[in-house]
């Protein structure tokens, strides 16, 4: 008998005992997942307590109130980080920046999932921003507009590197990406996956790439 009609006789005993499994008695697996679950919530609490929270603030100015969860944001360059109060921040996002940069957050910052912020010169984030997941504020590319310069793995020019503004109260959805130079008004929305290339009034919605207003909002509506 050859290998591969050995190999053929076998597979159907190999898919049984691949696919066996432990009946999920629930008197005993129930009981079991809560306390996995409840150990590995108390783990990831005492390590934000002790570890993550006071790792991160003796890297920034402020923040008091703060609230990391998933670990501790990656801080990336010689970005200058300030925080407000009540601050919530997932350990899953990078803060980058230029030489001479700051990011400055408010108070009662919502930072979501994968967001990564690449401060030019100045990102400021005001009062009750809420930044959804996998949002990019692009303030500077990271590469010279020539291509021979980008060739030679030089950085971007200094007039390519600008300020991004997010007024109080302004909404950012989820994979959208702001680029710089932008300021979006206080009240507004980006929609999700929306690329933002110039200013947003207050109070409107903005959707699509390149943005456009979709949407004009009456303070106070929440329809």
């Amino acid at each position: 008998m050859t290998a591969f009609a050995i190999k053929q006789w076998l597979k159907p005993a190999y898919l049984v005992i691949r696919q066996w499994q432990i009946p999920p008695i629930t008197l005993v697996y129930r009981p079991l997942f809560w306390v996995l679950q409840g150990g590995r919530t108390l783990w990831s609490g005492l390590l934000r307590v002790l570890i993550w929270t006071p790792m991160f603030r003796s890297r920034v100015s402020g923040g008091q109130g703060l609230y990391l969860y998933d670990g501790m944001p990656q801080v990336l360059g010689p970005v200058e980080v300030t925080l407000g109060q009540g601050c919530r921040i997932s350990g899953v996002s990078t803060i980058c920046g230029r030489p001479g940069s700051s990011l400055e957050l408010g108070d009662n910052i919502d930072i979501g999932w994968q967001n990564t912020i690449a401060c030019g010169t100045r990102v400021i984030l005001a009062d009750n921003v809420r930044l959804a997941g996998r949002v990019f504020l692009a303030g500077y590319p990271g590469h010279p507009l020539e291509a021979r310069a980008r060739a030679q793995g030089l950085p971007e020019l200094p007039h390519q590197a600008r300020a991004i503004i997010l007024e109080q109260d302004v909404w950012v959805g989820t994979g959208a990406i702001i680029l710089a130079g932008v300021t979006v008004g206080r009240g507004s929305i980006v929609a999700a996956g929306s690329v933002v290339s110039r200013d947003v009034p207050a109070n409107v919605v903005v959707a699509g790439n390149p943005a456009r207003i979709v949407r004009n909002l009456e303070v106070g509506d929440e329809t």
